[in-house]
């Protein structure tokens, strides 16, 4: 299909939103009063740095809620305002946070419900209103959507419309776009459904499996076994791996973005020639700014004297998780933690150690004064962060010395 012209079709329609509804005002006391925070301002206010009794708070320079997650939020509580009595529906989370998702249930928004792996759209009617979420939906879902006579409203963020157009622009070029991220992930989902040919590589070491079978050759029924859910439909990596255009899920790490689009623009100049690489590889910087400035806050953070890390967000938040390998990579014992209810009586954490199932900390918080370095990630209001803050304070000083 071309999902350019259908995308074009769709928001010509007058059942298709992609801004708010003029709520502003409602919408706004809402948004502060419910993920605002006075100490974090403070904190703020005080170059980042708050020390209480044995416990000094460094927080990063650049962490939780960005433009993109705020803007979809906001989005989705005007449309419960502009939508009074109509059904509401999500197509999946609004952004990777527990807390905000719940409070849209609490305002009678259901979720589309997942029944073997697939989503179940059977529920949704003629003239309900569904509500795509800031890390998007497939064209598939839009165009399900658009035949069900539902009125949209889409609250992807731009950074992620912004990969969704160099993917079209692979497609139209005849590339392979190359999309570095999570295959299950949403996002990738998403764009992966705007690119023609595509291969998603989790990291480096996939990357530089696919470079040496360019150059070399290689066992392709292999190739076609580790990739298997993470290609498009007939996928030859003989024929489809000649044209290369890099994009990414906007949430992976930076550095490794960059590292592996270097990767295949050597690979393509050493097999095509240093003459021919603009007809075999094409890149587009789609590294959303608000993870760039995360991620920059984040390595900046962890070169000062830290004796632990709580990194803050949901559990399967992709951001968040990067934040977490950053601490991990330095050697900081850090927790991951999606709400303060993580944080248990008598000195205990529960939390997810990266690529582990979670687990139960005891004696999280060490004896004596202590320097906790504190990140969240884009999907996490500053509200959640103070509470979790509190808690910390509590904690130490209630930890018999």
């Amino acid at each position: 299909m071309d999902t350019k012209a259908f995308k074009r079709s769709l928001q010509r329609s007058e059942k298709y939103h992609r801004k708010g509804f003029g709520h502003d005002e409602e919408v706004s006391g809402v948004m502060n009063s419910a993920y605002q925070s006075s100490l974090i301002q403070e904190i703020r206010d005080l170059n980042y740095t708050l020390t209480r009794g044995d416990v000094t708070i460094r927080l990063a320079e650049a962490f939780g809620f960005c433009w993109g997650v705020e803007r979809a939020v906001a989005i989705a509580y005007e449309t419960r305002q502009h939508f009074p009595t109509e059904r509401i529906w999500i197509t999946n989370e609004i952004i990777h946070n527990p807390g905000v998702n719940q409070h849209l249930r609490e305002m009678n928004v259901d979720f589309i419900d997942v029944k073997n792996g697939e989503k179940d759209f059977s529920g949704v009617g003629n003239g309900d209103v569904v509500i795509l979420p800031a890390f998007g939906a497939t064209v598939q879902e839009m165009q399900l959507l658009d035949e069900k006579g539902c009125t949209i409203v889409d609250t992807t963020c731009p950074w992620v419309a912004k990969v969704w157009n160099s993917v079209e622009k692979h497609k139209k070029a005849d590339y392979t776009s190359i999309i570095h991220g999570k295959y299950k992930h949403e996002e990738t989902l998403a764009t992966s459904s705007f690119a023609g040919k595509y291969l998603v590589i989790l990291n480096m070491k996939e990357a530089e499996y696919v470079a040496d079978y360019i150059l070399n050759g290689g066992d392709k029924q292999e190739f076609m076994a580790k990739f298997a859910n993470a290609t498009s439909a007939g996928f030859d990596p003989d024929r489809d791996l000649q044209r290369l255009g890099i994009a990414n899920q906007t949430t992976m790490l930076k550095s490794e973005t960059e590292q592996l689009g270097k990767l295949f623009e050597r690979t393509m100049m050493k097999k095509y020639g240093p003459d021919k690489l603009n007809e075999h590889f094409m890149a587009f910087n789609t590294i959303c700014d608000a993870t760039q400035e995360r991620q920059d806050a984040m390595l900046n953070l962890v070169e000062d004297r830290l004796d632990l890390m709580v990194v803050i967000g949901g559990f399967n938040s992709s951001n968040t998780t990067h934040l977490q390998e950053i601490a991990i990579e330095r050697g900081i014992p850090s927790y991951h933690i999606d709400s303060p209810d993580r944080i248990l009586p008598g000195n205990r954490i529960e939390h997810k150690p990266l690529n582990k199932d979670i687990e139960i900390q005891d004696n999280w918080l060490p004896e004596g004064k202590i320097i906790v370095g504190v990140t969240s990630g884009a999907s996490t209001p500053d509200r959640a962060v103070e509470e979790i803050l509190e808690k910390i304070f509590a904690q130490k000083a209630a930890v018999v010395v």
